[in-house]
Order: C-alpha cells, then structure tokens, then sequence
C-alpha cells in the first residue's frame, strides 16, 4: 500500500504562481510514478503532470507545457507541481496520484493511489 499526502493550492490571481507537493510512503519500489490530475465540476477528471522513477518524462498535457513544472525532490518520494504564469481555466481540484509500473501515465483509471485533493482557484 501507498499512502499520498498533499499540500499546496490555494487562491491567486491570473498570472501568479503555486505550487504543490505531494509526498508519498508505504511500499515504494523503482518502477513507481507520480502524476497530478485535476477536475473541475462537470467535467472529467485531466491528466496534468506526471514524472517516473525511473527518469522517463516528465510528462504534460499540453495546455500547461512551458508554465507547469513537475520534478521530484532530491531522490525522496515526493514531487512537486511548480504552477506558474496561472490562468482562470487552471481552476481546479488537483488531485496526486501514484502507482508502479504504469503504461499510460494520462488515464486516471490506471492509478491505484489517490491523494485527497487540493482546490486551485485562479481570479481573473
């Protein structure tokens, strides 16, 4: 079992930065990876951001290439979002997730580990 706990998010305006963390713990081996996804109401939840273990990727959707920044922190097992250049459409539940071996890194449905969520909230 893997255990996720996030921080971060919070209110900003159009153009500012946040970033969020998410640390994971438990069973941890060399195949895992983590991404963030997010949500907003009545829509599906999106792939955001996500980075392997193994050194693939990073990974990003692409209306957050070149403002959105995942890196994992100094070899622990933790990563962080470093959201940047924000927009109203950011707005959002992001939402950690993690899980070993992971084919497809932008399909919800194939993570095991879920974090608790953090609301994003971008005035404009």
């Amino acid at each position: 079992q893997v255990q996720l706990v996030e921080s971060g998010g919070g209110l900003v305006q159009t153009g500012g930065s946040l970033r969020l963390s998410c640390a994971a713990s438990g069973r941890i081996y060399r195949n895992f990876a983590m991404a963030y996804f997010r949500q907003v109401p009545g829509k599906e939840r999106e792939f955001v951001a996500g980075i392997r273990w193994t050194g693939e990727g990073p990974y990003y959707t692409d209306g957050v290439k070149g403002r959105f920044t995942i890196s994992r922190v100094n070899a622990r097992n933790m990563v962080n979002l470093q959201m940047n250049y924000l927009k109203a459409e950011d707005t959002a539940v992001y939402t950690c997730a993690a899980g070993h071996g992971m084919e497809a890194m932008d399909r919800p449905a194939g993570f095991p580990y879920w974090g608790q969520g953090t609301q994003v909230t971008v005035s404009p």
